[in-house]
């Protein structure tokens, strides 16, 4: 496994898009007091790199240790959206409309996902202010996965779809409607 200070410097992907302004201590402050759970200080760390968007792809894919309605064996993890309101780009500021529109558990955080499948910050367990676990939440199957105790074991875990014959160009970011 990859150590996150490694991780953190080739995360993110080409391109532009879902990417958000410079991320700012008020922005957080602010997405912190709106979504009312404190974010992990791993995942800002990578958002201070880069407010957003797609995923380098060697850290596309993650392993899964039961089938879920994408893979026997992983799941696509091929954007992580950032803090801010960048119009027509997701958010983790829209975590509270698509948990109400999906029908998703509370207190979450939403990471990435297409409707059909996300993965999120899951503060159940650990209350809105603790380390939360990272969860996939299947909408297909009415199901949900632990994928890893805290943000930094997930992304450390993150890995390229190539590994599991999946090509990465195949994992589509979805813009909102």
């Amino acid at each position: 496994m990859v150590r996150f200070d490694a991780v953190k410097t080739v995360f993110w992907g080409v391109g532009d898009y879902g990417v958000q302004p410079p991320l700012t201590d008020e922005t957080v402050q602010e997405a912190e007091r709106e979504l009312g759970v404190s974010l992990p200080s791993t995942l800002l760390e990578l958002l201070r790199v880069q407010n957003g968007g797609s995923t380098a792809a060697d850290r596309n894919v993650f392993p899964t240790s039961q089938p879920t309605s994408w893979s026997e064996d992983h799941i696509p993890f091929p954007d992580l959206m950032g803090i801010g309101r960048r119009e027509r780009m997701s958010s983790l500021l829209d975590t509270p409309y698509l948990v109400e529109e999906w029908e998703l558990p509370s207190p979450i955080v939403l990471l990435s996902g297409d409707g059909h499948c996300w993965v999120g910050l899951d503060y159940r367990a650990c209350g809105r202010r603790g380390e939360p676990s990272v969860t996939l939440f299947d909408t297909e199957l009415s199901s949900e996965l632990a994928l890893a105790g805290d943000f930094r074991s997930f992304v450390e875990g993150l890995t390229s779809g190539s590994a599991f014959g999946s090509d990465p160009e195949e994992v589509v970011v979805r813009p909102l409607p």
